[in-house]
């Protein structure tokens, strides 16, 4: 394949990956066929998505990689920064700033976070995003600081309040994209102090037990 081919190939990779990203946002994974993505990518050929790409599946993962190089590239530089910190919100802040980062960088309009939340919703798809994240090691440096920096935790404590850390971002994150995408003023930076602000309020929340 020659240079011009290969820039070519590129092009239409990265063609399609926007307009997917933006479809599957906006619609939801289920309601929109590799086909739409196609001929919206401005493809003449209807199966250009299956042949750049493969399967849904494999196309979405795509697409969050595509966003996950960037953003793990922010999250290991700020771990190295906070290295040793005894404060939650460093540690949470590690969670959160590298993906407000890089869609402010991006700038308006950005479709993955609402396109984060679609993924999130369907069950079929929503294992891909676990999957990815286990490769990005940073993740676990942030838990186990975070974990060094609360009190005592029951295990099963500590499960929930992770996942629903993962799932206040994702939501929170979709939310002020769509608000920026409607012509609001929601800057990223105010959007992630306040959702850090909750985070920190979530882990260090006193733990209720009810007894059977």
């Amino acid at each position: 394949m020659s240079h011009n081919e290969v820039r070519r190939s590129e092009a239409t990779r990265d063609a399609i990956l926007s307009t997917a990203e933006r479809l599957f946002a906006e619609r939801g994974l289920n309601n929109v066929s590799n086909r739409q993505v196609s001929e919206a990518a401005g493809q003449g050929n209807n199966a250009a998505v299956s042949y750049h790409f493969g399967t849904k599946t494999d196309l979405v993962r795509a697409i969050i990689r595509r966003s996950n190089g960037p953003i793990s590239e922010r999250r290991q530089a700020l771990v190295e920064r906070v290295a040793g910190s005894v404060a939650p919100r460093d540690w949470i802040s590690c969670w959160v700033l590298p993906v407000v980062d890089y869609f402010e960088e991006i700038g308006a309009p950005t479709w993955h976070a609402r396109f984060g939340a679609q993924v999130d919703a369907e069950p079929a798809f929503r294992e891909i995003v676990v999957q990815e994240a286990l490769t990005d090691p940073a993740l676990d440096v942030i838990l186990e600081g975070l974990n060094r920096c609360l009190p005592p935790l029951p295990a099963d404590v500590r499960i929930a309040r992770n996942y629903m850390t993962r799932q206040l971002i994702v939501s929170t994150l979709a939310e002020c994209e769509r608000v920026l995408a409607e012509g609001r003023d929601t800057p990223w930076p105010r959007a992630a102090n306040t959702l850090i602000d909750a985070l920190v309020g979530l882990w260090l929340a006193p733990v209720t037990r009810v007894e059977d």
